[in-house]
């Protein structure tokens, strides 16, 4: 069991102690707080063990000294955090990596047993499969999972539904024009947007699984890529615009404090490596996007259909690294919009900005 003090990871989560969920982070603690005020029931527990209730779950990136921890050779892996102190995560707290060595029993000696409850051990290996902890992602794979949980858990805000449902029926709209004829786009239309978003079976889906000619394994998986696919290009669109104007402040952020020649070059240094990896990351993302664009292109206007199947069969690669470089992205642009609020003064102490830039530069590695 790993205890934390000074983990540059808990320092960068401070400011996000009320947020709840982001890309990166599910912080349980600040989601029944949050819920409690807005005056909604007591939610039911994610967790059976009943102290990972306060839990806060990072997508973390691996560091060195850590990759001979896990088994299979991967960049990030799904810590468990018991704070210390639920509403200051700077004080540090339990740890474990799920998949590490033994981490089963280290998860039931958080709550006085051998092993963790089977249930907690699958939910946390299920997060384990995904990416990121998007909120649209993860309520999609409990629900694939057969979890029983409450919606307040992973929430997307009525107007970020509806956001994202007409971004989808827009990228769909010339799919059904093609296949039902313009007299029936619209209603049929929200009717697949509906059944791809929601997750549930219908005909239409299964006659799209046939002419793909694909077996309902690869389908099925295929299928929930698509969705996550189709998350993460609505998602990119308030990205972009945040890391476009983040790479324009890094320049004029000013430090205030003590300003030692030593920490100055340090700051540049980062500053620059920093840009540098945000330009690289863009640029995977806007190639994996591209390869499902022209693939759903080729399905869309019928030049090979057989294109999209293909893609749809290596969906899951493709998705885990989409989802990766995203999970990054959406984490530095929140975190960073949220420390330097637009029209607030560019400044920060230098300590901080130096803990800040780290902490990126590491995550675009």
């Amino acid at each position: 069991m790993t205890v934390a003090t000074r983990d540059r990871a808990f320092r960068s989560l401070k400011g996000l102690e009320r947020t709840g969920a982001t890309s990166r982070v599910l912080n349980l603690a600040a989601i029944a707080a949050r819920h409690a005020e807005r005056g909604g029931e007591r939610m039911a527990p994610l967790f059976t063990a009943g102290v990972l209730g306060g839990a806060v779950i990072i997508k973390h990136r691996l560091r060195p000294d850590e990759l001979s921890q896990l088994r299979r050779s991967r960049r990030t892996a799904t810590k468990l955090v018991i704070p210390f102190e639920r509403t200051d995560l700077s004080l540090g707290g339990r740890a474990l990596l799920v998949g590490q060595p033994g981490w089963t029993k280290m998860l039931g000696a958080l709550h006085g047993e051998p092993v963790g409850h089977a249930h907690d051990v699958a939910l946390l290996e299920a997060l384990d499969e995904l990416p990121s902890l998007d909120p649209f992602l993860v309520r999609e794979q409990l629900k694939r999972r057969r979890f029983e949980t409450a919606a307040a858990h992973f929430v997307l805000s009525p107007a970020d539904l509806e956001r994202m449902y007409e971004f989808v029926r827009r990228e769909l709209e010339g799919l059904v024009r093609l296949a039902c004829g313009a007299e029936r786009v619209e209603p049929e239309t929200d009717r697949l947007v509906h059944t791809i978003l929601s997750g549930e079976q219908d005909l239409r889906l299964e006659a799209l699984r046939t002419a793909l000619h694909l077996d309902a394994a690869d389908y099925g998986e295929g299928l929930f890529c698509w969705r996550g696919l189709l998350y993460y290009k609505w998602v990119l669109q308030d990205v972009l615009p945040t890391l476009a104007t983040m790479t324009g402040e890094l320049g004029d952020v000013r430090l205030s404090g003590a300003r030692p020649a030593a920490a100055i070059d340090e700051v540049y240094a980062l500053k620059n490596r920093v840009a540098s990896g945000l330009a690289r990351r863009t640029a995977q993302v806007a190639e994996a996007l591209g390869e499902y664009d022209a693939a759903f292109d080729q399905l869309r206007d019928q030049t090979d259909p057989a294109a999209f199947a293909r893609f749809l069969i290596g969906a899951p690669t493709v998705f885990r690294t989409l989802g990766e470089d995203m999970g990054v992205l959406s984490h530095i642009a929140s975190y960073w919009r949220f420390r330097f609020p637009a029209d607030a003064p560019l400044v920060a102490p230098t300590d901080e900005l130096t803990d800040i830039l780290d902490d990126y530069a590491l995550a675009l590695d």
